[in-house]
């Protein structure tokens, strides 16, 4: 994986990294150990793994979004390049002109 240059989209990456190691390991606790008896703590349970999608998937959001604004086109065919929008993308990465 490339490095970012912008310190926010680096920190994002790594927090969805991050979540999903801990969802991860959520699920992997449940098949070792078994599942929770008590009703408060599937409750628990069911709202950190509802919080770290949530998460998960605001981070997504953000990426893609950084993304599509500063990432050229992978495709070079005539039709992917028709409809890219070149007056957005700067080579430099300072934004839309």
């Amino acid at each position: 994986m490339v490095a970012d240059s912008d310190s926010r989209i680096a920190w994002h990456r790594a927090q969805i990294r991050k979540h999903r190691a801990t969802l991860k390991r959520m699920e992997t606790a449940e098949f070792r150990f078994g599942r929770i008896a008590k009703a408060k703590d599937a409750e628990n349970k069911q709202q950190i793994v509802a919080d770290l999608t949530e998460k998960i998937s605001q981070s997504e959001q953000i990426i893609a979004q950084h993304e599509r604004q500063t990432r050229r086109p992978l495709a070079t065919d005539l039709r992917s390049l028709s409809s890219t929008s070149w007056s957005d993308w700067n080579a430099h990465g300072n934004g839309p002109r």
